[in-house]
């Protein structure tokens, strides 16, 4: 047997039933007419903005990063939310002014930008954030050929890490940003050149659960656009000090003890250097925000046995919950919190794999995990997964198609 991860609080049950938004998981799949569906709260989403919002600092701004749920109800919901929004291809572009997103207040990050996605990101009016000195020359070209002050950043590839962050995403070489000691230089060229000079994007690393190493990291980077500001000679007039606030998904993860984070971050900005006292300073959250807002519900197909192994098959999968099934930059495979949906009543009295409908081995959304008795009709609910669920994995794979979604 091994452990289930830890099932976000706050859910409901009903007639035995999970209920999600104060409805049960079965009247859910009636209205979307199918599974495998995403569910998404609403008051979740709600929810854990306002906390955020009552434990960091009232100065510093909110951020939502489309790449962590892109679903066009929640960008319309987050638009009255947060206080900016943060794409990652021109794609996310598209979607982000489809949902009527105010464009001053969008940046746009990622190694490797097209020069149609550059063009439509000035011609939108959106921040670039350079990620080296070769983007920098196409923005003001294409600035120039637009007739447009481009609005420009830069996203610096900081000397340290965020420890026990999931993806790391500086220290090192990397293909995200300039390293830092280049970026005085490009700052002065590009704020020579005329362009809206929008600051830094200093960004380390994502899902840590280790609250000191957060502490650490916005301090660090704080430091660092200090000395970055002072080398670069002009006033600093924004920071993206990034985000990196995981979600419990495995057994034995803990919280992140957001009032502690929220009260260091308070303390540095009081003690920040002259050289940061007029900058506008912003946290970039996506899964944080999203994440245990989510539910996949997948219905079992099969009930089947394999040399005593007892197998779940269910209509969904990793082409939807590409994250969940371990295939998503997990090294060492470890379950998601799982349930039987139309049984949170039941005591688990066996043992189960949840697998999925594709034809390999990789597609297993529970490894032997302890479950209520299910058969074929019973829904499976995996949670955790408002975040990098339907946009991040392979939903066209075998032909299966995408889940469908909904905000509740």
């Amino acid at each position: 047997m091994k452990p289930l991860g830890p099932i976000p609080p706050g859910f409901g049950m009903i007639e035995g039933q999970l209920a999600i938004g104060g409805r049960k998981v079965r009247e859910l799949v009636a209205e979307a007419g199918m599974t495998p569906l995403f569910v998404y709260s609403a008051d979740r989403i709600r929810r854990r903005v306002t906390d955020l919002l009552h434990t960091m600092p009232s100065t510093v701004a909110l951020h939502y990063a489309v790449k962590a749920n892109p679903y066009t109800p929640i960008l319309n919901l987050m638009s009255e939310l947060v206080d900016g929004f943060d794409i990652a291809s021109g794609g996310e572009l598209i979607m982000a002014l489809s949902a009527g997103l105010d464009p001053s207040r969008i940046s746009f990050a990622g190694p490797g930008k097209r020069i149609d996605e550059i063009e439509a990101a000035i011609t939108a009016g959106v921040t670039l954030n350079l990620e080296s000195e070769g983007e920098a020359v196409r923005a003001l070209e294409a600035g120039e050929r637009l007739g447009i002050t481009p609005r420009l950043a830069i996203r610096v590839n900081p000397p340290f890490d965020l420890k026990g962050s999931g993806m790391k995403m500086g220290g090192g070489a990397k293909p995200f940003g300039v390293d830092a000691e280049r970026v005085p230089a490009m700052a002065r060229a590009v704020i020579a050149s005329g362009a809206e000079w929008r600051g830094f994007h200093i960004f380390a690393g994502s899902q840590a659960l280790s609250t000191p190493a957060i502490i650490e990291a916005q301090e660090q980077a704080m430091a660092l656009a200090a000395q970055l500001a002072e080398q670069s000679g002009a006033a600093l007039p924004h920071c993206n000090l990034g985000g990196g606030f995981g979600i419990p998904y495995f057994p034995g993860d803990e919280p992140l003890d957001i009032a502690a984070i929220g009260a260091a971050l308070g303390e540095a900005l009081e003690r920040r250097a002259p050289a940061l006292q007029d900058t506008q300073f912003c946290l970039e959250l996506g899964r944080y925000l999203v994440g245990e807002a989510g539910v996949y519900l997948t219905e079992i197909v099969d009930r089947k046995r394999s040399h005593e192994e007892l197998f779940l098959v269910v209509d969904g999968g990793l082409h939807h919950q590409l994250a969940a099934s371990g295939n998503f930059g997990t090294v060492v495979r470890r379950n998601y919190p799982v349930a039987i949906a139309t049984r949170m009543d039941k005591p688990a009295d066996e043992v189960a794999n949840v697998v999925g409908c594709l034809c390999t081995p990789l597609d297993r959304l529970a490894e032997k995990g302890q479950f209520p008795h299910a058969d074929v009709g019973d829904l499976v609910a995996v949670f955790c997964a408002g975040a990098y669920g339907a946009s991040a994995s392979p939903a066209q794979f075998l032909g299966h198609g995408p889940a469908a979604e909904m905000l509740v």
